[in-house]
């Protein structure tokens, strides 16, 4: 059976509104038991998810409606020196700054994702999915945390995978939009085009959305058009079917 996933990324305090505005959207094509939803702690310091406010109850919500909720980082920016040139490209160029897991040591790798583990158990009452990058950036000391904190499942821009055994468990591009500029929307608009006809033989198709998404028409409407396309081919899953698979 060729799976789709569908994920919801940085669902926090600091996008409520954005965020509920994507899940509108998206669960009309996707039953809200088959999201994924990808949970920031304190987005930039400047915005935390507390236990007992009114956010984590929405948050709780979305858990007992079925949604998947993943680690996504703890603060979501990138605040190393990064050592090598091909570190600082990534930190520069793929993404605004947000990179948070491309330069960490391993101890505070595994001491955020740990954190954030534990908040977001402690908020839901069940075990987290999984721990996905900011950016689906690490470095080799992140990838090395992963698997010493026993997270079952994964992702970045090309696969998902198992880090406690390193098993690959899908491979493919991600589709996804970027916000930021008139010229990277216009390039993930083109993207959004070709990629489904690549994935439509796809075993697994991944889609991801971001709350600057909400902000613009022609990204929402491009949401639609890859989510009518890939149903078509695809049906609706989650990611921890992959472990069953």
């Amino acid at each position: 059976m060729k799976r789709l996933l569908l994920s919801v990324h940085d669902v926090g305090p600091r996008f409520e509104a954005e965020v509920e505005l994507l899940l509108e959207r998206v669960t009309r094509h996707v039953a809200p038991d088959r999201l994924a939803m990808l949970l920031v702690p304190d987005h930039w310091g400047q915005h935390r998810l507390t236990i007992g406010s009114p956010f984590a109850a929405r948050v709780r919500a979305w858990s007992d409606a079925g949604a998947s909720m993943f680690v996504h980082g703890w603060f979501h920016k990138d605040m190393a020196d990064h050592a090598t040139p091909v570190a600082r490209f990534k930190a520069r160029h793929m993404t605004a700054g947000e990179g948070e897991f491309l330069g960490l040591d391993r101890a505070t790798a595994a001491q955020r994702m740990g954190a954030g583990r534990d908040l977001i158990e402690t908020i839901t009452g069940r075990p987290v999915a999984g721990f996905i990058a900011p950016a689906w950036l690490y470095g080799r000391p992140a990838i090395e945390a992963l698997a010493e904190t026993g997270f079952a499942l994964a992702e970045d821009h090309m696969k998902v995978w198992h880090p406690p055994s390193g098993r690959v468990l899908a491979r493919g591009p991600v589709v996804t939009w970027a916000s930021r500029s008139r010229a990277r929307r216009a390039s993930s608009l083109l993207a959004a085009r070709l990629l489904p006809p690549v994935l439509r033989h796809a075993a697994t198709a991944r889609v991801a959305v971001h709350p600057g998404d909400a902000h613009f028409p022609q990204l929402l409407d491009s949401i639609d058009r890859v989510l009518r396309r890939l149903t078509r081919t695809h049906a609706p899953g989650r990611y921890d079917d992959l472990l069953a698979g």
